[in-house]
């Protein structure tokens, strides 16, 4: 069952008493580490992207130096976040496109950045909404497809499906705000196999969705 249009601002409103400010937990300080960052995030979680970044940008802190860089040498710094070959090709090919095309920028455009290797909508809505401050669509990441769908905001579970529900159902001011408040309950309650349904402050949505609650 969908959560009712009604119902929405309350929902809106509890998860805010948790968390009236989000951001993404990557650590960064540009838009080509964040970019870079995200990228290696895919299959891996940001405690182990955070471990192994400082030592990439340190090497590495832009376009330029990473567009010069060997795959093997990126191969065997961020090997322990999975998947490294494919990453290490996405941020090398990447990096060299920004430093040749864009002068080693990140471009502020959504469809600028889905021309770049390994980078789909929910990287490219990570950089827009938080470097750039702009809201080009919601991040759907696991842990915000698991909470829409538990908590009836979609039917949906492919992710660009569920990033257009959201987007119909929400006001456009909450869809960065609405994308870490998801994750950041995701990672702390309502976990995938065992959420801490008498600890959520949302929990009363969730047994329209087939989820058992149990209240103290």
């Amino acid at each position: 069952m969908l959560l009712k249009k009604e119902e929405l601002p309350t929902l809106i409103k509890d998860l805010q008493k948790l968390y009236p400010k989000t951001k993404t937990a990557l650590h960064y300080e540009s838009a080509f580490q964040l970019l870079c960052a995200v990228i290696l995030s895919a299959q891996c979680t940001d405690v182990r992207v955070n471990m192994v970044t400082p030592k990439l940008f340190a090497k590495y802190p832009s376009a330029k130096e990473m567009s010069k860089a060997s795959l093997e040498e990126i191969e065997n710094i961020i090997k322990s976040t999975g998947f490294y070959h494919a990453k290490a090709k996405s941020i090398s090919e990447t990096s060299k496109i920004l430093f040749e095309k864009y002068g080693g920028e990140v471009p502020p455009s959504m469809e600028e950045l889905l021309k770049l290797r390994g980078v789909a909508r929910k990287t490219a809505n990570v950089v827009l909404q938080d470097f750039y401050g702009i809201s080009e669509g919601v991040v759907v990441d696991t842990h915000v497809k698991r909470l829409s769908y538990r908590i009836g905001l979609t039917r949906n579970t492919e992710p660009i499906k569920i990033e257009k529900d959201l987007m119909k159902l929400l006001d456009k001011k909450y869809w960065h705000w609405i994308s870490h408040a998801l994750i950041w309950h995701g990672r702390g309650i309502c976990h995938a196999r065992a959420p801490k349904c008498e600890q959520c402050i949302i929990a009363a949505y969730c047994p329209k969705n087939g989820v058992k609650v149990t209240k103290k």
